[in-house]
């Protein structure tokens, strides 16, 4: 059993569909793990979110409004008003793990180390623990991400996959789960490549799926992988749209790119940043707002 937390600090803040993303970056670096549940009808388009972010020190109030400032006038929007307090010692690492239920997406059954029950039948198991890492499936891009390799697996055979942003590996895992490959993953944070390690050996694909810390499409480690026939980039839309060079460079002619981590309102930045090198649309995935584009290079 882990060791409850001595000093634990809330921030909560609202949004709307529209300033989630932002604001969501916004508060990211000011607390060590963050989350965000719809006030009302998630089907809704007007519907209200709560924003939730976990420290473990006080917040720099000064700064974290003037972060949240500045997101908001990119909006043309008035800024929220975070409020933070302090929490009661408890054990939220067991909190969390009751809290993160099953999940299916696609073939994929996406669930925690605590369950216990039946794996249900004909489903692709991935064991992830919500934590430090971006992805156990409860994000709309991540369910979307899922939802699209599970449909290109119906169709095609894909030999050498890249997971762009890896985080917790989930999208790595389910590659592997698919295919007889050797995936690539790297993430930008040294310590999301850890736990996409971490979680290939647990899931039992360690000899299938290799992590390192890695800028984008920099460096020796995915050089040497390519080209690559799939690449899976669940990141967020300016960097999507900063990276479409550098995939265009590393997927070979009739690959296929997976990107998610854009709402409505970016999708045809993104998408237009990758027909310029030749892109086409194949398949648009919804979810809240939140896109998944399935693009097919040539």
């Amino acid at each position: 059993m882990a060791k409850p937390l001595p000093d634990l600090w809330r921030i909560e803040l609202s949004a709307t569909t529209e300033s989630l993303a932002l604001f969501e970056e916004a508060l990211g670096p000011f607390v060590d793990t963050i989350s965000w549940f719809a006030v009302g009808d998630i089907d809704d388009p007007d519907v209200a979110w709560r924003i939730e972010g976990f420290a473990r020190r006080a917040p720099d109030r000064p700064a974290l409004v003037s972060a949240l400032s500045a997101a908001a006038a990119a909006l043309g929007i008035e800024p929220p008003d975070p409020h933070h307090s302090r929490v009661p010692e408890r054990d939220w690492l067991a909190d969390n793990l009751r809290d993160f239920p099953p999940i299916r997406a696609g073939r994929f059954f996406v669930h925690g180390s605590h369950y216990e029950d039946a794996l249900p039948a004909g489903t692709e198991p991935l064991e992830i623990d919500a934590g430090t890492a971006f992805g156990s499936g409860e994000h709309a891009t991540t369910w979307g991400c899922l939802v699209a390799l599970d449909g290109l697996g119906r169709r095609r055979r894909f030999h050498r996959p890249l997971d762009v942003g890896c985080g917790s590996g989930i999208l790595s895992l389910a590659m592997a789960r698919l295919w007889p490959a050797t995936v690539r993953a790297v993430d930008i944070d040294p310590r999301a490549a850890q736990v996409a390690r971490f979680n290939a050996l647990r899931n039992g694909l360690g000899a299938r799926v290799r992590t390192s810390p890695n800028h984008g499409y920099r460096g020796f480690f995915v050089a040497r992988g390519g080209p690559y026939d799939l690449v899976t980039a669940n990141i967020l839309a300016r960097p999507l749209m900063a990276m479409a060079k550098d995939l265009d460079r590393h997927l070979a002619p009739g690959g296929v790119a997976v990107l998610s981590g854009l709402l409505g309102r970016h999708f045809r930045a993104v998408l237009n940043a990758h027909r310029q090198r030749g892109f086409r649309l194949v398949r648009r995935i919804v979810v809240n707002d939140w896109q998944t584009l399935i693009i097919r290079k040539g």
